[in-house]
C-alpha cells in the first residue's frame, strides 16, 4: 500500500513560501489504478515527482507497505518504476535492443535465457513483439509510450508513476494506453498512477484523484465524481473547480471523502471476489482505499524491502560502454565526421610543414677578414633560425589546438546531450561511476586514436626534429586534458547547447591566452598560465627538441619554457580536475 499523510511541497517565490502540493492526504491499495486530473498548474506532476522521490517532501510522510520512506530507507529501484511525458530512448536503437539495454541495466539475471525470457515477456505485455527489430526513430508517438511503459517493466516494478503518458496521442492510441495501464493494474498487485490532463475514459479508473492549486479537491470511485461537483459532464469539472480556491475544495472533500472511500473498498472488495483483481495474497488483506488521515497502522512490523536485484558495477559498465559503441557506429554522420577530422586535420599541418624540415645554418669556424660578408653570413643564420623556429613552433602550436578542438568535439555534448535519459536511468538503479566509467573508457579510445595518428601522419611527412615519444606523449595529454575538462563542463551543464557554446569558447581562447604567438604580459601570464593546456603542451613538446632547433625556437618567442616535468604534472592536473567535475556533474541530481 502507498499512503501520503499530510505531504507537502514547498518551493520559494518572491521570497515567499508556495506550496505546490499542500497537505495530500491518500491511501492506495495494492492492484489499484488510479488517475490524476486537473486544470494546467495544480500540481500533478509536482505530486508525482514527490512520491518518486524526486521532489523532497517539506512536510509530512509517505509510507509503502507501512514503511516510512524517509526514515526507513527510499524505495528500492526495483520496486518503483517512473514514465515521463515523452519518451527518452535512444533513436538508433531498436526496440529489443532497447528494452534488453533497460533489463541488462535494472535486473540481475541468472543466465542468457532469463534474460531473453524476461525481454520477451515485456514485449507482449506491452504489445510490442511485432515491431521489436524497429529503430526507435521511426516508432509513432504511441509506440514510444509502449516504449517507455515496457523499459520500467523489465524490473516488475509494484509501484509504477506515469506522468502524461497520453498527451499529444489521437484518441484511439490514447485509449489503448489507458487500457494497456488498467491491465497492467491488475497484475501481482501492481499500483499504477497515472497523471493526465484528459477527463476521457475515466471508467477505465479504480479512482480518481482531483488536484486543484495542490490541495485535493476529491479522490473517489469515476462514478461518482461528476455528482460530487454537481457537474453533467466531466468536462465540466475544471470549469467548475475555478469557481472556488483550492482551500475550500480540500475543506470540503475532508466533509464527504469517508463515503467515498467506502465505495472505493465495496467496488475494490467486488473486484477481488469476481476473480478481475488479482493480488498476491499478502496483499489481499492490505486496508482499501479509506484512508485519509485516520487510517489505523497495521500491528505488524513493516515490510522489508525486497533485496536489490541491481546489476553490479562491471555488469552496468560493460552494458553502458557496449551501448555506447553500437550507437556511435549506428550514427552514421558523426563516423563519417570523426573520420574525416582524423584525416584533414593532419594533412592540414602537413601543409605547413615544409619550411620547419629546412636546415639551420650555422656559423663558420673560421673568422672571415671582410667584416661585411661575416656581417651577411650572421644574418643568414638569423634568417635561418627565423624561419625554421617559427615554422616548427607553429606546427608544434597547430597540433595542440588542432587536437583541442578535437577532445571539445569528442565530450562537449558526451554527457549534457542524454541528460534526460541518464538521469532516468539513475533514478533506476545505473551507478553514477559505472555510466561515468564507460564514458571515460570510449573517449579514451577516441583520444588515443586521434592523437596517435595525428603525431605519426605528421612525422612521416614532415619527421618532428626532437624526440618523437615526448612529443606524441604531450599532443596524447592535451587531448586528453581537454576532452576531460569539456567532459567535466558536459557533465556540468543542464543542456547540450551550453556546454557545447563553454566549451567552444575555452577551445578559441587557448591560442592566443598560450603566449605561444604573443607573449603576455607579466601580470596577465602569471594568472592565465596554469589554465591553458595549450601553453604546457607546447611548451612541453618543444622542450624535448634537437638543441639546435630548440635555440632557433627561442629566438623567435617571448614566452619563457617550462620544464617537461612541470608541464607533465600541470596537464595531468587538467586531465584530474575535468574528470573531478565529471564526477561531480554525475552524481548530481539534475532531472529536467
Amino acid at each position: 500500500m502507498l499512503e501520503l499523510k499530510d505531504v507537502s511541497f514547498t518551493i520559494q517565490k518572491d521570497g515567499e513560501d508556495v506550496n505546490l502540493v499542500d497537505k495530500a492526504s491518500l491511501k492506495v491499495p495494492r492492484g489499484h489504478f488510479m488517475a490524476i486530473v486537473g486544470p494546467s498548474g495544480c500540481g500533478k506532476t509536482t505530486l508525482l515527482r514527490t512520491i518518486a522521490g524526486l521532489n523532497p517532501e517539506s512536510e509530512g510522510a509517505l509510507f509503502w507497505d507501512g514503511r516510512n520512506l524517509a526514515e526507513e530507507g527510499d524505495f528500492d529501484p526495483a520496486e518503483i518504476g517512473y514514465v515521463p511525458q515523452f519518451s527518452i530512448a535512444y533513436d538508433p536503437l531498436t526496440v529489443d535492443e532497447s528494452i534488453e539495454s533497460a533489463t541488462k541495466l535494472r535486473v540481475r539475471t541468472r543466465d542468457v535465457a532469463e534474460l531473453d525470457h524476461r525481454i520477451d515477456h515485456v514485449l507482449e505485455e506491452t504489445g510490442l513483439a511485432a515491431i521489436a527489430d524497429r529503430q526507435v526513430r521511426v516508432l509513432s508517438g504511441g509506440q514510444k509510450r509502449r516504449l517507455g511503459l515496457a523499459m520500467e517493466l523489465v524490473s516488475d516494478p509494484k509501484l509504477l508513476l506515469c506522468d502524461e503518458v497520453t498527451s499529444g496521442l489521437d484518441p484511439r492510441s490514447e485509449r489503448e494506453i489507458v487500457r494497456l495501464l488498467h491491465d497492467l493494474s491488475r497484475r501481482d498487485g501492481r499500483i499504477v498512477l497515472s497523471v493526465t490532463h484528459s477527463l476521457a475514459h475515466l471508467e477505465l479508473y479504480d479512482s480518481i484523484l482531483v488536484l486543484h492549486e495542490g490541495r485535493i479537491a476529491y479522490h473517489g470511485p469515476p462514478q461518482g465524481v461528476t455528482h460530487y461537483f454537481s457537474v453533467h459532464d466531466s468536462e465540466e469539472i475544471y470549469p467548475k473547480l475555478a469557481t472556488n480556491p483550492g482551500e475550500r475544495w480540500q475543506g470540503s472533500w475532508l466533509k464527504h471523502r469517508e463515503a467515498y472511500y467506502a465505495k472505493l473498498e465495496h467496488s475494490r472488495q467486488k473486484a477481488i471476489d469476481s476473480g478481475s483483481l488479482h493480488l498476491p495474497p499478502a496483499a489481499v488483506e492490505d486496508a482499501g482505499a479509506d484512508g485519509g488521515e485516520d487510517g489505523e497502522e497495521g500491528d505488524g512490523p513493516p515490510a522489508k524491502p525486497p533485496a536489490s536485484r541491481t546489476p553490479g558495477f562491471l555488469a552496468q559498465f560493460s552494458t553502458l560502454l557496449s551501448r555506447r559503441w553500437r550507437i556511435f557506429f549506428r550514427d552514421r554522420g558523426q563516423v563519417l565526421l570523426q573520420l574525416a577530422i582524423m584525416l584533414c586535420f593532419p594533412l592540414l599541418v602537413t601543409l605547413f610543414s615544409e619550411k620547419a624540415g629546412d636546415k639551420i645554418k650555422t656559423l663558420s669556424d673560421t673568422r672571415q677578414e671582410d667584416v661585411l660578408v661575416e656581417i651577411q653570413e650572421r644574418q643568414m643564420v638569423r634568417q635561418d633560425q627565423v624561419k625554421v623556429g617559427s615554422a616548427v613552433s607553429g606546427i608544434v602550436m597547430f597540433q595542440v589546438i588542432l587536437l583541442s578542438l578535437m577532445g571539445s568535439n569528442n565530450s562537449a555534448r558526451e554527457i549534457a546531450g542524454e541528460r534526460p535519459i541518464f538521469e532516468k536511468e539513475k533514478f533506476g538503479g545505473v551507478r553514477p561511476a559505472a555510466y561515468l566509467g564507460s564514458k571515460i573508457a570510449f573517449l579514451a579510445c577516441l583520444v588515443v586514436a586521434q592523437s596517435v595518428w595525428m603525431g605519426a601522419f605528421v612525422n612521416f611527412f614532415g619527421p618532428f626534429r626532437g624526440d618523437f615519444v615526448q612529443h606524441l606523449t604531450f599532443l596524447l595529454l592535451i587531448n586528453a586534458a581537454m576532452t576531460a575538462i569539456c567532459l567535466g563542463i558536459s557533465a556540468l551543464m543542464r543542456t547540450a547547447e551550453q556546454a557545447s557554446l563553454l566549451s567552444i569558447y575555452l577551445v578559441g581562447f587557448q591560442l592566443p591566452l598560450s603566449g605561444a604567438v604573443l607573449a603576455l604580459p607579466e601580470h596577465i601570464e602569471a594568472f592565465t598560465r596554469p589554465f591553458i593546456s595549450a601553453y604546457w603542451s607546447w611548451s612541453g613538446s618543444v622542450d624535448g627538441l634537437e638543441t639546435k632547433v630548440l635555440t632557433a625556437v627561442k629566438s623567435v618567442i617571448d614566452t619563457s619554457l617550462s620544464s617537461r616535468e612541470a608541464c607533465l604534472y600541470t596537464l595531468g592536473l587538467h586531465v584530474a580536475v575535468g574528470l573531478a567535475a565529471a564526477w561531480i556533474g554525475t552524481r548530481r541530481h539534475q532531472w529536467t
